[in-house]
């Protein structure tokens, strides 16, 4: 690349990256300081002597699934709000609940505190997700206004009245609360959402807020249009679309939502996948919004969400061109310097969470980790890996081990012979487990490896990938990349299964009528273009995204698919257990040594290379020297035309 080109591309990637975290925040206070000289917000059309009849009709709905902790709570909070309740209706949608939500919903509504509310309880067997049941309970509503909120979300006693005084004014189509966690996971989530309600001040100040947060939020119900079902983010795509008609999104500080529940790493990374995914989503069906037309909000739009969605893009470009650029200009050293230091404490803190007290580690972590984490999440909505409906984080998996565990009790219950052979089977298992088994440094050390060669290699190679693209599609019809499920990680009580991207080397249905079979020699199922990916390994340049994703690694044992799997299981002893503890990789010992598997004893002899890697890099010179040597082997493979 033309070095003025990098050199100009760097600089304005850097800007963004800036204007977006520091630049934006501070243009966006300083239109809200101006904004706050010319508004007053105490003046109230509604007090005490206002007759009830005024105000409007609310339909407060709340989509609920697995709630038993916080439900009752919950009604008792909306029975203590100040509102005429012959204005109010509560309608509670159970979607799918395994739990005792239903029953604790119904149960506490006819407390004597709570037995004056209109609320209605709606049981749905089958879970249909949030979207299908907020389309459901708004269709049955005929409120003046409709007021969403989540059910661990605790509303401010004066909350409708002054979204009554507010929607008085008829350009305001929806209304935002003041979100507020009353058990932040760290420093950097506390000052997250601090920084988000001053951003919402700022974006009101410019025309509207951009979306809302689901823990409350009002709108006008005749401007309600239904949620497509694939809808991600609903608590943006709906207030947006209300916007789109030419109505304000306003943020009222004084409407207080406290969320309840106390969140952890694995709640919380799952709610920015989410999200994630949801700004891709959003930015394409809500694009009209960046026209001129739209002002202010376009502005806000464009500086917040659209950038949002590409900033981990764009930080990983900016720091490899400064550090191309780096060895000619000392600026540029600086500015590469500044961002490794950066980088550095940020996956300090990822790593090494219990060590990481002070502010502006614990700020950094959030913020490189919310990235990280968005990038996650488009790859996996482009790529659709693992899609389906989303949900509220829980730990499911705890439930569906203990479930497993159950059956597997009562089986055993039946059969004290068959018990006695699985015990030994176990036993062996365990102790392969347990030779499998990690340092956590070492562990933490081969994923930041993981990582960082990923994103280096991305960088690299994401250039060249239209070119790979119109070869594909000179040389046979058909998509560019090919997703298949394969098996990854073995832990003790499952299997992780994950979908794998390649690039497509094969012709289009090319296991239409036989099923899974292996790959062979002069394969007439692989195109001519697809021979020449397969020789330089090209064809798994897209799995660098699996890594990203934490399913596979650099370095491990071959992902197998499901379709071969039962019978290898069977035929090869420790067959499965050469997973353990470690995840799948892109290379590995086995594939440098042996090409792709084209029989059961090529499998055979592959399962010994994968336990030795397993055992190899049990100490930190060992793993080292073994992933050091791969690569290399590896890199003189995809040179050389050697694979297969």
């Amino acid at each position: 690349m033309n070095t003025s080109i990098l050199l100009i591309t760097t600089l304005f990637f850097g800007f963004l990256i800036v204007y977006h975290h520091i630049g934006y925040p501070l243009l966006l206070k300083f239109f809200k300081n101006d904004e706050d000289k010319k508004k007053n917000r105490n003046s109230r059309k509604y007090n005490s002597s206002t007759d009830d009849n005024l105000l409007p009709t609310i339909s407060l709905i709340i989509p609920a699934c697995n709630e038993e902790k916080w439900i009752s709570e919950k009604i008792r909070n909306i029975a203590s709000l100040d509102y005429p309740e012959n204005r109010l209706k509560v309608i509670i949608g159970c979607d799918g609940c395994s739990d005792n939500t239903y029953q604790l919903a119904i149960s506490t509504a006819s407390e004597a505190e709570c037995s004056h509310l209109d609320i209605s309880i709606l049981n749905f067997n089958k879970n249909r997700g949030k979207v299908a049941v907020i389309n459901e309970l708004i269709s049955q509503s005929n409120s003046e206004l409709v007021a969403l909120s989540d059910v661990s979300a605790i509303i401010s006693i004066d909350s409708l009245l002054i979204a009554a005084d507010r929607f008085s004014d008829d350009k305001i189509g929806v209304l935002n609360s003041h979100y507020q966690v009353l058990y932040p996971g760290s420093d950097g989530e506390a000052t997250y959402w601090e920084y988000q309600s001053n951003i919402k001040l700022g974006e009101a100040s410019l025309g509207s807020t951009l979306g809302a947060h689901g823990a409350l939020y009002l709108f006008r119900r005749a401007l309600f249009e239904e949620l497509s079902p694939d809808t991600i983010n609903d608590d943006f795509i709906l207030p947006m679309s209300i916007v789109s008609k030419g109505y304000r999104s306003d943020y009222e500080p004084d409407i207080n939502a406290l969320e309840m529940e106390m969140t952890d790493d694995t709640m919380e990374n799952k709610r920015r996948l989410r999200i994630a995914a949801g700004n891709l989503q959003q930015l394409w069906r809500l694009k009209h919004l960046i026209s001129p037309k739209y002002k202010g909000i376009a502005f806000t739009f464009f500086s917040g969400k659209a950038l949002r969605v590409f900033m981990p893009f764009l930080m990983i470009y900016t720091f490899f061109g400064s550090l191309m650029l780096s060895f000619s200009s000392s600026i540029m050293f600086l500015a590469f310097s500044l961002q490794l230091i950066a980088y550095a404490i940020g996956f300090f803190g990822i790593l090494f969470p219990s060590e990481s007290s002070n502010k502006i580690v614990t700020s950094l972590t959030y913020l490189i980790n919310g990235h990280l984490t968005c990038l996650k999440g488009i790859v996996r909505f482009i790529f659709r890996v693992n899609s389906g409906p989303w949900k509220k984080s829980r730990r499911q998996d705890q439930d569906q081990d203990q479930d497993q565990d159950q059956d597997q009790d009562q089986d055993q219950d039946q059969d004290q012979d068959q018990d006695q052979d699985q015990d030994q089977n176990q036993n062996q298992n365990n102790a392969l487990f347990k030779a499998h088994t990690l340092d956590p440094y070492i562990r933490k050390m081969k994923r930041v490896f993981d990582i960082v060669f990923s994103t280096l290699s991305l960088a690299l190679a994401l250039p060249f990938f239209p070119i790979v693209a119109i070869f594909i599609k000179l040389d046979s019809p058909g998509p560019v990349f090919f997703t298949q499920l394969r098996i990854g990680q073995a832990r003790p009580h499952k299997t992780v299964l994950f979908n794998m991207i390649k690039f497509r080397t094969m012709i289009v249905n090319a296991e239409k009528t036989g099923g899974a079979q292996w790959a062979s020699i002069n394969d007439p199922r692989i195109t001519t273009f697809g021979t020449f990916m397969r020789k330089t390994r090209i064809d798994e340049l897209p799995q660098f995204f699996n890594v990203l994703l934490g399913q596979m690694s650099i370095i491990g044992p071959r992902p197998e698919r499901p379709g071969f799997y039962k019978k290898l299981e069977n035929e090869i002893p420790f067959f499965s257990e050469r997973t353990y503890e470690v995840m799948p990789g892109i290379t590995g010992l086995a594939q440098v040594n042996q090409g792709y598997d084209s029989n059961i004893d090529d499998v055979r002899s592959k399962v010994g290379f994968d336990h030795s890697y397993a055992l190899a890099i049990s100490s930190l010179y060992g793993w080292i020297k073994m992933d050091t040597g791969i690569i290399i082997r590896t890199i003189s493979v995809m040179l050389l035309g050697k694979g297969q």
